[in-house]
């Protein structure tokens, strides 16, 4: 189906149970669906449904999927768009997955939340999670990427592959 016959929500169709597969359609849809829009709101509201979808059509219990926002002038997170419970509102650097990707501003893939130190549990029931940093090319951190999921050892390297690539994307095709 070419571009103009596709509808939005048709974003959301992952027709593969293939770990790679998937998320190379989610970097792909969220290119496409960013391609005439800069708001970052917009943008991120449309990631987040892409990537609860796609981690679902591949059998990954995730139970959120969304961003925390740098606040301007300030070492601490807010809540963005997401997909999932309601979650924390803020989260300072430094302080749990969320705040260790943002300050140190490299990807954490934790198999097991309770082994790492300090975690935020905004829901009792995650027990993995993946945080990517979303880092400008003058090394300023815009956000964080913030995956979790039901299951022990939910995330891998290839998750942490494909969503560095969104970040960079996000990086590109949104405005702060």
């Amino acid at each position: 189906m070419g571009e103009e016959g596709k509808h939005h929500a048709d974003y959301t169709n992952f027709n593969t149970t293939d770990r790679k597969e998937a998320l190379q359609l989610l970097v792909d849809s969220y290119e496409a669906l960013a391609l005439d829009q800069r708001n970052w709101v917009c943008n991120l509201s449309n990631a987040s449904s892409l990537l609860w979808h796609a981690y679902k059509s591949i059998n990954v219990n995730v139970n959120w999927t969304g961003f925390y926002i740098t606040v301007p002038e300030k070492e601490e997170m807010l809540l963005g768009p997401f997909q999932g419970k309601v979650a924390c509102q803020t989260i300072e650097f430094g302080k749990g997955v969320c705040g260790a990707s943002a300050s140190t501003q490299e990807t954490q893939v934790v198999g097991d939340v309770d082994k790492f130190p300090g975690h935020i549990a905004c829901d009792g029931e995650t027990k993995s999670e993946i945080v990517v940093p979303i880092v400008t090319k003058d090394r300023k951190t815009l956000g964080v990427i913030d995956l979790d999921c039901l299951d022990y050892n939910g995330f891998s390297d290839i998750d942490k592959q494909y969503l560095e690539k969104l970040a960079a994307l996000i990086v590109e095709t949104c405005d702060f």
